[in-house]
């Protein structure tokens, strides 16, 4: 099927008369295959919203994959590029604006430089909002830069609430893992002593086992695995200093170790020396 490219611009028909807030123009294009833009700088903002399609976005020497949904922004002043996919290339929507307010609407949206990019997932009055404005300028009139710039603060309204649900979002996911780590700690402080596994303590706990894997290390920097091994470790280098009267194989039995030649040869990884020798080094104080 062959691809129709289209083309539309229209710029505001009200001449910018104070500096708060100004849509210069607006524009919808259908892309032909590859169609490239820079690299190029702007002296105002430029925001695209993808309707279809593919392709990249590049600013400060990142690369951004883009598809529908993505709303990418360019800053004032910025080298960029951007271009569309060769096998499905971008229908957009566009709009460029200035004024002494624009940096603050774009910073509450969160689409500063080093993150100019905001997915909309299937937000539908996105798009909605990039043609209304379209249509204020064929319209024209002396209402077209007010409803214009309506139409930007509704649209920045949106971006700004899908910023708060992600940042919403990611706190909760924070806070989950904050309170999954904590039953970790608390479960292998209890049961180090038993023949513990991970596959168990996930299972006890509801949680797949490599999930809460992941999730533990994102909050504390190692596995369980490796923590409880640790901790084991650490509660028979307690025992070999104050529980002179236990042998070694009592004391790995009392940490969880079922072998002792595996106690010894993790205890020595951990202190440097065998259990026997810091205990003789103890003795020798």
């Amino acid at each position: 099927m062959e691809l129709h490219t289209t083309y539309t611009v229209l710029s505001n028909p009200v001449p910018h008369e104070h500096g708060d807030l100004y849509v210069l123009f607006a524009g919808e294009s259908q892309t032909k295959p590859s169609h490239l833009v820079g690299p190029k700088v702007y002296d105002f903002y430029l925001m695209h919203h993808v309707l279809s399609g593919s392709g990249y976005y590049m600013c400060a020497g990142k690369r951004h994959e883009l598809r529908a949904g993505h709303t990418f922004l360019i800053h004032p002043d910025q080298l960029i590029s951007y271009e569309s996919s060769e096998q499905d290339p971008w229908r957009y929507r566009w709009m460029a604006f200035e004024g002494g307010t624009s940096a603050a609407l774009v910073a509450e949206a969160g689409l500063e430089p080093g993150a100019p990019v905001i997915d909309t997932g299937r937000n539908p009055r996105i798009a909605v909002l990039y043609h209304n404005m379209l249509r204020a300028f064929r319209q024209g009139g002396r209402s077209a830069d007010l409803r214009a710039t309506g139409y930007l603060q509704l649209l920045f309204a949106e971006y700004t609430s899908v910023l708060t649900a992600a940042e919403t979002a990611s706190q909760q996911q924070r806070d989950e893992g904050e309170a999954l780590t904590q039953q970790v700690l608390r479960y292998l402080s209890t049961q180090y002593a038993e023949p513990v596994s991970i596959e168990n303590m996930a299972d006890s706990l509801g949680y797949n086992r490599a999930y809460l894997s992941r999730l533990f290390k994102r909050q504390t920097g190692i596995t369980p695995v490796t923590f409880l091994l640790k901790l084991r470790i650490d509660k028979a280098h307690l025992l070999l200093r104050e529980r002179q009267e236990l042998t070694i194989e009592q004391i790995a039995a009392s940490v969880g170790f079922q072998d002792p030649l595996y106690f010894s040869k993790q205890f020595r990884r951990f202190y440097g020396q065998s259990p026997t020798a810091y205990r003789e080094a103890m003795r020798a104080l």
